[in-house]
Formats: C-alpha cells, sequence, structure tokens
C-alpha cells in the first residue's frame, strides 16, 4: 500500500515551493538591475491576466499572474535581445534613456542576467548552511568496514579497511559522496582510486542496479558495489567555515545534475527519469507531507535546479542571452539581428518541445492513460 498527499494539498505544496523560487529568481534581475541604475517596469509572478497587483512609487508594476508557471521582470529599454538601438528607444528623452536596459554596459547587462540563476544557488547555499548549522555535516571517512560476498565490490577484490580517494577521477572525502557518486551510475564501468595501508592502486567497478520503492510507490533505479561504512561520524561545522561547506554541497548537486544530464543525452539513463511541472508538484506534496524538514531541502534541490537549468545556453533561457553578452564583449559588436532572430525561433521550439515532452513524460509515469483506457474499456 503506498501513501498520496490529496491533490489540494499537493497544489499547495507545489505553489510554496515553485513561487518563492521564482520570486528570489527574479529578486536578483531586479535588485542587480536597481544596483545598475535601470528601471524595472513590472515585475511578474506568474504569466497571463494580472489578478492581484500594485504600482510603487518608482512605478514599478508589482503583479501576480493566474498561471504561476513562471515570472520575469520587464525592465525599461529591453525592446530586442541584441540590445540593439531601435527607433523607439532613440526617441526617448535622455534622462529617460539612461534608465533603460540597452543603455547600460554589455558587462552590467550581463551581471544583471546572471542575477537570477546566481540567487537560486544562493538560496540553496543559505538552506545547507542552517541545516549544517543546526545538525552538523556528515564526515564518516570512506573506508570500507565490510564486502559483501559475491559483490562487485568482492569480484573486483575490494576489501575491508581499503580507503576511497576518488573515483572517475574525483576525489571523495566521505562515504557520502562515494555512496552517492555510486548511486547515480548504476551498470556504469568505474575507476576507484583506493589506499590499502601504505600502498594505493586503482580497480574498475560496475556497480549492481538496485530498483527501490518508497513509501509512495515510487521507482528509482540506484547503483551500489556492497559495501558499508563504519560508525557515522557527524561534525559540528564551525561557523565561518558554513559557507564554505554549504558552496561544496550545492557545487556537488550541480556536478550529479550534469552527470545525469550526460546520462541521458548518451542513453545510459532514461528518458522517463526526467521531470517537468506536474512530477515537480507531486514530489512537492511528498515531501511536504515528510515534515518541514524534507519540504525545505526540496526547496533546495529545486533552486539548484532552476539554476542550473536557466544557465543551460539555450536561447530563450539566460544562459543564452549570457552567451549573446559573452559575444558582445568579445567581438565588440551584438551579435547580427538576423542570426539573433533565428537562435530565438529555434530555442523557443526546443523549450516548447521539451515542455512537452516532460509534461507527457509525467502522465504517463502517474499511469493516467492507462487508467482512461481502463474506464473506457
Amino acid at each position: 500500500m503506498t501513501d498520496h498527499p490529496g491533490i489540494l494539498f499537493t497544489i499547495l505544496a507545489f505553489l510554496l515551493v515553485i513561487g518563492p523560487l521564482i520570486f528570489v529568481h527574479e529578486l536578483g534581475h531586479y535588485l542587480v538591475g536597481r544596483w545598475c541604475g535601470v528601471k524595472a517596469e513590472v515585475f511578474s509572478i506568474g504569466f497571463g491576466r494580472e489578478i492581484a497587483g500594485y504600482t510603487d512609487s518608482r512605478g514599478t508594476r508589482w503583479k501576480l499572474g493566474w498561471v504561476p508557471m513562471g515570472g520575469y521582470v520587464k525592465f525599461a529599454g529591453d525592446m530586442n535581445p541584441a540590445s540593439q538601438p531601435t527607433p523607439e528607444w532613440l526617441a526617448l528623452p535622455p534622462e529617460e534613456r539612461a534608465k533603460t536596459f540597452q543603455a547600460k554596459s554589455v558587462w552590467q547587462r550581463f551581471l544583471i542576467v546572471l542575477a537570477g540563476p546566481l540567487t537560486n544557488f544562493l538560496v540553496a547555499i543559505g538552506i545547507f548552511m542552517a541545516f549544517f548549522a543546526a545538525y552538523g555535516a556528515p564526515k564518516t571517512p570512506a573506508v570500507f568496514s565490510a564486502v559483501m560476498a559475491g559483490s562487485p565490490a568482492a569480484r573486483a577484490g575490494l576489501q575491508p579497511g581499503d580507503r576511497v580517494v576518488a573515483i572517475a577521477g574525483r576525489p571523495v572525502d566521505t562515504f557520502d559522496e562515494m555512496a552517492d557518486m555510486i548511486r547515480f551510475r548504476p551498470e556504469e564501468r568505474l575507476q576507484i582510486d583506493i589506499r590499502r595501508g601504505s600502498t594505493e592502486s586503482s580497480v574498475f567497478v560496475v556497480p549492481a542496479a538496485n530498483v527501490e520503492r518508497d513509501r509512495f510507490g515510487n521507482e528509482f533505479r540506484k547503483g551500489t558495489i556492497g559495501v558499508m561504512s563504519g560508525p557515522q561520524v557527524i561534525e559540528p561545522v564551525p561557523f565561518h567555515l558554513l559557507p564554505v561547506e554549504a558552496t561544496r554541497q550545492t557545487i556537488g548537486i550541480v556536478r550529479m545534475m550534469v552527470d545525469t544530464l550526460g546520462q541521458i543525452i548518451t542513453g545510459r539513463r532514461s528518458v522517463k527519469e526526467l521531470g517537468g511541472p506536474i512530477k515537480i508538484a507531486q514530489v512537492s506534496g511528498q515531501q511536504a507531507s515528510l515534515g518541514l524538514l524534507n519540504f525545505v531541502m526540496l526547496m533546495a534541490l529545486i533552486s539548484i535546479n532552476l539554476g542550473f537549468i536557466n544557465l543551460l545556453p539555450i536561447p530563450m533561457l539566460d544562459g543564452g542571452h549570457l552567451v549573446f553578452y559573452l559575444f558582445e564583449g568579445v567581438a565588440r559588436r551584438p551579435v547580427p539581428e538576423r542570426a539573433m532572430e533565428w537562435a530565438f525561433r529555434s530555442g523557443l521550439a526546443v523549450l516548447l518541445s521539451f515542455m512537452i515532452f516532460v509534461t507527457l513524460n509525467d502522465i504517463l509515469s502517474l499511469g493516467a492513460l492507462e487508467r482512461l483506457a481502463g474506464l473506457i474499456g
């Protein structure tokens, strides 16, 4: 039997996750834009018809759209992605033109766009800092206390007492780091560098793929090599090291995202593992039902996801804009208007196709079509 939160609870949890994270993302753009002297005309959470809003003393319209699936900040003069002068922009009075997005240098525009994803990463770092301050950080050494007979580790010749130094060329400090790297690489041949006494050597291990199911019925395909750690070690983190530890945690999660995306692209991991808004809503409800700590940690993971996705070099996303500004900074001229037009058309097509795909993927993973077919039959 599996547990399933109610639909209203799930929707509320989803809104409580995605709403604040979109807000802080757009707030990053807004605050750096203000710092650079750019006027913000609209700050919107959600798309579509306005259901609530007000205009502040600076002339910025803060509003809430009826479709809570995104948001945006509209800066004055942000008329085209190439930031090229237009007749409308040239017709503005000089004092108004100075407050527009287009009037700013390329490095200022770069910072304004970068601020959104960067803020999402900072939110996650802040959550991890609070977690480590309250509970400490896992520091269990990456040393095997036991190796299961007949396991991939045993077949590779690993022994109790071996200390893992690196996996696939990446240094490993704790058992949790080692376990995470193996967990996300089922049936993938891995080079594991170990230290046995005073001798260092390398072995190759292919983690077995175990399918686990949680209390909600979700299935996860995880890699395992059949080893155990010693007693768990949790160490308090000094206050001045909290940002360092939290940043390391965030970077580690980004690395896992990059690895997972690479596995999906190369066919080593099923595209069924990609999730869209429906899946995020489902997981939000499930984690919220497990308690506040689980819910807040989910917010950290989704915040990192938003930052990472927005930095992908796809036109229409922040990462695409950053690529254009890098070109402009190096070439000393904007991207040609024709090239920009085609880039944004293709970027829009990619994003729409991806959204349709992950939404259908979500529906299929929920078994909605099978239930519908059963009702019809």
